[in-house]
C-alpha cells in the first residue's frame, strides 16, 4: 500500500516508538547504531525511496523521539529484536528488508536467526560484537560512556569516547558528529541505560550461527584508520560467515576515505543493489 509521514508504534512492554515511512514499492527497515537515531543510517538520503522501495525508519527504545522502556534494563538485543517485529506487525508487513548499523546491525541479525521467514535481504553495516572476545569485545568501554553522559551531558561522553584515539584529520569531525548526533535525543538517561543493558546482552552465540542466514547479504565494512570502534577485521568475518554475502568497504592509502557508513547516498546506492537481488 503506498504510504508517507510520521509513525506511533507502541510494543508489548509499553514503548512508544517513533518513525517514519516514505515511498511505495518492496519494504526495507533501517536501523541506526547506539547513541544514534532513525536519521543515521542513511544520513538523510532519499535515494531508495526515489528507486522504488518504501523505507521505514523508527527511533529505537530510548533513543531520539522514542519513549524509555520502563525497566532500565530492558535494553537488549531480545528487546530490541521484539521492537522490530511490532514494527513489522504494525505495519501488516509480513516479509521486509533489514539494514542495520553495529547496534542496528546486531538486532537485525538476532532478529533474522529468529524469524528467517519475515526477512528478504539483509544488509550488517559496520558490525562491533566479537562473540569471540570476552564482553562482546567491548571492554567496558560502553560503561565508561554511560557513565560520562549521565554525568557531563554529551561532554563527559566526549571525555569517555577518547578522541585522542581518532586519527587527527578526522577528531573535529566526529566530535561534531558525536554532538549533533546526541542532541537529538529527547531521553539522554535513557539512551545511557541502553549502553549499559548492551554491555551484557549478546545477539547470537557465534559467527558459525550466521550461517543459517539464507537471503541476500551485504556486509558495509568501515577501516580503522577512520573507525576503529568497527574492525574492518570483524566485518570480515561476518562476510565470510553469511552465506554468498557481498563486503563493501571504502578505498584505503593516504588520505583515508570517508566510510561508505558515513555517505547516504554511496549506502542507499549498495542497500537499492541488494534489494535487488531478492527473488
Amino acid at each position: 500500500m503506498p504510504s508517507a509521514g510520521a509513525l506511533s508504534i507502541e510494543t508489548s512492554d509499553g514503548v512508544t516508538l517513533a518513525g517514519e515511512e516514505a515511498g511505495e514499492g518492496s519494504p526495507i527497515v533501517l536501523l541506526h547504531g547506539l547513541t544514534a537515531t532513525r536519521r543515521y543510517v542513511v544520513m538523510g538520503s532519499r535515494l531508495l525511496e526515489r528507486s522504488g522501495h518504501r523505507v521505514i525508519a523508527y527511533d529505537a527504545r530510548g533513543h531520539g523521539r522514542s519513549t524509555p522502556a520502563k525497566d532500565p534494563t530492558a535494553y537488549g538485543y531480545p528487546e530490541l529484536a521484539g521492537d522490530l517485529e511490532s514494527v513489522l506487525d504494525a505495519l501488516e508487513l509480513p516479509r521486509a528488508g533489514l539494514a542495520g548499523a553495529s547496534m542496528g546491525a546486531h538486532t537485525a541479525l538476532r532478529f533474522a536467526l529468529d524469524n528467517p521467514e519475515r526477512v528478504s535481504a539483509l544488509a550488517v553495516i559496520t558490525p562491533a560484537y566479537d562473540p569471540s572476545v570476552p564482553g562482546g569485545g567491548d571492554d567496558g568501554r560502553r560503561e565508561r560512556l554511560a557513565q560520562g553522559l549521565r554525568v557531563g551531558g554529551a561532554e563527559g561522553f566526549l571525555a569517555a569516547y577518547d578522541l585522542s584515539a581518532v586519527p587527527a584529520p578526522w577528531r573535529e569531525t566526529v566530535r561534531s558528529a558525536v554532538l549533533q548526533r546526541l542532541s537529538g535525543h529527547e531521553h539522554p538517561a535513557a539512551v545511557a541505560d541502553a549502553m549499559e543493558a548492551l554491555a551484557g546482552s549478546r545477539p547470537f552465540g557465534g559467527l558459525s550461527d550466521l550461517g543459517a542466514i539464507g537471503v541476500p547479504a551485504l556486509v558495509v565494512a568501515s577501516r580503522d584508520e577512520v573507525d576503529p570502534g568497527h574492525p574492518l577485521a570483524l566485518a570480515k568475518r561476518y562476510a565470510e560467515a553469511i552465506p554468498g554475502a557481498r563486503l563493501a568497504v571504502e578505498e584505503g592509502g593516504a588520505p583515508a576515505r570517508s566510510p561508505i557508513a558515513w555517505q547516504g547516498s554511496q549506502l542507499s546506492k549498495l542497500l537499492g543493489e541488494l534489494m535487488a537481488r531478492v527473488s
